[in-house]
C-alpha cells in the first residue's frame, strides 16, 4: 500500500507587491491504517496542502512522495497514472456531470478505469451506508447539496484508491451524516489499510481521527494527542 509525505513544502503565489506566502515549509507523512486530520479556518492554506498532496500543483519548493518516489521523479503521464489508480479526491466542489445519472458517474469510472475498482457487493455497501442506493436514477440537479457530497464522496471511493484526500467533506452534512462519513472514512483507514487525509475546520471529525493537525497562516503543527484536543 502507498505510504505519502510532504516535505518543505513552500507555495508562492503572485510576484512583487502580488506575492503572497501561501505555505511555509510544511512537512506531513501519512502512513496506510491512519485518518490524519487537519484543521485550521478558510484562507490558512489547507486546500493548497491537498491541492499540492495529491500532485495537482507544482509546489514552488519542497517535495511530495508517494511511496518513496517524488512527483518530480515521475512523468507527467506516471503522474496520471498514480492519481488514477492510487489516489481518491473528495473536494469541495462535488464535480458531478449534470448530463448523467448517479448511476451513470459510476459507469464513467468504469470506463476511464476498467479494473480495480469496488466490486458491485462493495459499491452497494457503500452507497448503503451513505444513504444515497435510493438516488441512482437521479440527476445531480434533483439532489441536495447534502446528497450530492454523498455521491462525490462514494465516487470517489470506487476506485478503491490507496490514499484518500478530502477537502471538507463534511461541509454541507448535519451531524448525523457527519458521523456517518466519519465512521466510512475510519473503516477505510483501518480495516482497508488506507491513508485518509482530511482538511476541514469541522471539529465534529476530530473523535475520528488517528492523527491531527493544525493549519495557520500557511503554517502546519501537530496537534497529539487527538483525545486532548
Amino acid at each position: 500500500m502507498n505510504s505519502f509525505s510532504v516535505k518543505n513544502v513552500n507555495q508562492i503565489f503572485g510576484t512583487g507587491t502580488a506575492k503572497v506566502h501561501v505555505l511555509h515549509d510544511v512537512n506531513f507523512e501519512a502512513d496506510p491504517g491512519s485518518l490524519s486530520l487537519i484543521m485550521g479556518p478558510s484562507g490558512s492554506g489547507k486546500s493548497t496542502f491537498l491541492t499540492i498532496a495529491g500532485g495537482l500543483l507544482t509546489p514552488t519548493s519542497g517535495t511530495v512522495k508517494v511511496n518513496g518516489i517524488s512527483y518530480n521523479e515521475r512523468s507527467k503521464k506516471e503522474r496520471d497514472a498514480l492519481r488514477l489508480d492510487s489516489i481518491g479526491f473528495v473536494l469541495q466542489e462535488y464535480h458531478l456531470l449534470p448530463y448523467l445519472t448517479i448511476a451513470d458517474q459510476f459507469k464513467l469510472v468504469d470506463k476511464v478505469k476498467p479494473n480495480g475498482n469496488l466490486s458491485p457487493d462493495e459499491l452497494d455497501d457503500v452507497l448503503e451506508t451513505l444513504g444515497i442506493k435510493s438516488l441512482l436514477n437521479k440527476y445531480p440537479a434533483e439532489l441536495s447539496g447534502g446528497q450530492q457530497q454523498r455521491v462525490a464522496i462514494a465516487r470517489a471511493l470506487y476506485p478503491n484508491p490507496a490514499i484518500i484526500l478530502a477537502d471538507e467533506p463534511t461541509a454541507a452534512l448535519d451531524s448525523s451524516r457527519v458521523s456517518v462519513v466519519a465512521a466510512l472514512l475510519k473503516n477505510l483507514a483501518v480495516k482497508h489499510n488506507k491513508a485518509v487525509v482530511v482538511v476541514t475546520h469541522d471539529a465534529r471529525l476530530i473523535e475520528s481521527a488517528d492523527h491531527l493537525y493544525e493549519m495557520s497562516d500557511g503554517y502546519l503543527s501537530v496537534k497529539e494527542p487527538v483525545n486532548n484536543y
